[in-house]
């Protein structure tokens, strides 16, 4: 690259960049602009040449037309070392553009906003700054190009310390940075267009994703595994991504995992103080009561031994009651909405529990995505809700009575958060005994109960829910066996007869909810 000689300015986004521009004017470059970067520079007392000066021909069409011509595009695309471009550059009169500062219309923040016009929408895709930035970063050899202007500073060091010139690894990585952005841009217009069309088609004939890396993570799953973190684009729930990390070791991928599955249990329970125990994705421990503090014992009590390490998640801020209580335990992560000074000096003491700071409140619709074999797997987020199971089908004799409607209710939210084959006894405010991920229901139905009685938890009364039907009437006989009277599952097998026939013979009250939670 030679000196930079010359430099076009053209940006939506103006962070900066009257002080970037008279930093270049000191260095004794020359700044083309347009519209209102022009403007805005002049204002500024900076001297500007406006491109349409430079090329001598008028912008048009309200500024859709400004800088698509062959004296930008060929400043900007010759080759400095190439002696036909050379000779060409020369007979056209064509100078060289060496440094290109352009960010695009936001196209992304104006179809952001609720009940944007699709007009509106539509002149707020940029033309010219894609195709300046595209050409700029083909040429990355010979011409630098910024759309960040966190690369103000990089490249103004480079060009007061290297005369002029920066350096062949910032180019390539700046112009790199170019085609990241341009290609996230596109993603975002293919995507909103494509809304536009089939509004009620959620799968559109491509897929378009554009993921920003936040952190390389020390491993994966397993030590010898390489891995990251992104960040989803135009994300509309709350973010695990953005949670604020307060204090403890950088979060590893294990982490993430457990903190998805703990924080997407949690938001079930927004109407009082809950409390969430993971580990290995399954929930081990589940309560709401009138104070956080009794949640979380009452959390801890459903299974002491499986908490051990675990991922917790809190609705409310943390109290030092509520802190003090999870010292007892050694945990990996705590996630809530807030941590009261009390609770923060309490916890400082273990700087390795990671302290994580999120609104824990309901998510919005969305997708989940599965990397399958040459393929990717997408549906909608399970966000399933029966708000009133009175509604649902009695399929015994017997009524359930509204104690037993509000456990089933209870155990329904948690269960559609368990692996498959789920089972959980419930009470209407805390998890009894969990069994999932089991290639058999009915053992999963010995698991759980098997887990109340090593922790003395009395399943008497309980309610079940069972995220898939139950296929024969053995897994009944186990949760009657276990002390269950009411349980509530999706129903639909086609031995339902024998399950509602063993329910009735053990004196349970059965509804059918007509509704499958299975999570793989």
């Amino acid at each position: 690259m030679a000196k930079a000689e010359r430099a076009l300015i053209s940006v939506s986004d103006k962070t900066g960049i009257a002080e970037f521009a008279g930093e270049l004017s000191k260095l004794g470059i020359e700044i083309l602009s347009t519209g209102g970067t022009a403007k805005a520079l002049k204002d500024a007392g900076l001297n500007v040449t406006d491109v349409a000066d430079y090329t001598g021909f008028p912008e048009m069409m309200d500024g859709r037309l400004k800088t698509l011509h062959p004296k930008i595009h060929g400043g900007l695309l010759w080759r400095r070392d190439n002696s036909a471009d050379r000779a060409e550059t020369e007979k056209h009169g064509i100078g060289s553009i060496d440094l290109v500062v352009v960010n695009l219309y936001p196209f992304e923040q104006t179809v952001s906003k609720p009940d944007v016009a699709f007009d509106e929408a539509i002149e707020n895709i940029d033309i010219g700054g894609p195709t300046m930035i595209r050409a700029a970063s083909k040429n990355f050899k010979d011409v630098t190009v910024i759309v960040d202007p966190a690369d103000y500073g990089k490249v103004l060091d480079e060009l007061k310390s290297g005369n002029g010139e920066t350096t062949y690894e910032t180019r390539y990585y700046l112009a790199r940075k170019v085609f990241a952005h341009t290609a996230k841009y596109d993603t975002t217009i293919s995507n909103y267009l494509n809304r536009q069309a089939e509004p009620d088609n959620p799968f559109q004939p491509t897929l378009n994703m554009s993921f920003s890396l936040v952190n390389s993570l020390r491993y994966g799953e397993n030590p010898h595994m390489k891995a990251a973190i992104y960040k989803e684009p135009l994300y509309t729930g709350l973010s695990l991504v953005d949670a604020k990390i307060i204090q403890g070791k950088a979060m590893s991928y294990n982490n993430y995992l457990d903190s998805s599955a703990v924080i997407d249990l949690a938001k079930e329970f927004n109407d009082s103080p809950a409390a969430v125990i993971c580990k290995h994705n399954n929930p081990c421990g589940v309560a709401t009561a009138d104070t956080l503090h009794v949640a979380y014992k009452k959390a801890f009590e459903t299974d002491p031994v499986s908490a051990f390490g675990g991922v917790i998640s809190l609705n409310r801020q943390v109290d030092e009651a509520t802190a003090k209580e999870i010292l007892n335990l050694f945990v990996e992560i705590i996630i809530a909405p807030g941590f009261d000074q009390a609770a923060l000096k309490l916890l400082s003491g273990k700087p390795n529990i990671r302290l994580l700071e999120l609104d824990i409140t309901r998510d919005v619709e969305g997708f989940e995505m599965r990397k399958v074999q040459g393929g990717l797997l997408v549906q909608e987020r399970d966000m399933g809700m029966i708000e009133d199971l009175k509604t649902c089908k009695v399929a015994t004799r017997r009524k359930p009575t509204d104690d037993e409607y509000a456990a089933m209710a209870f155990a329904w939210r948690i269960c559609k958060h368990m692996k498959s084959n789920a089972i959980i006894y419930a009470s209407k405010d805390q998890a009894l005994g969990i069994g999932c991920g089991q290639t058999s229901r009915v053992d999963s139905a010995q698991i759980a109960a098997l887990k109340a009685s090593t922790f003395d938890v009395s399943l008497a009364g309980s309610a079940v829910a069972s995220d898939a039907f139950f296929p024969a009437r053995d897994g009944i006989d186990v949760v009657a066996k276990a002390g269950a009277t009411a349980i509530i599952q999706p129903g639909g097998s086609i031995k339902d007869s024998d399950t509602i026939a063993a329910a009735d013979e053990h004196g349970i009250a059965m509804i059918f909810t007509g509704m499958r939670h299975f999570r793989h």
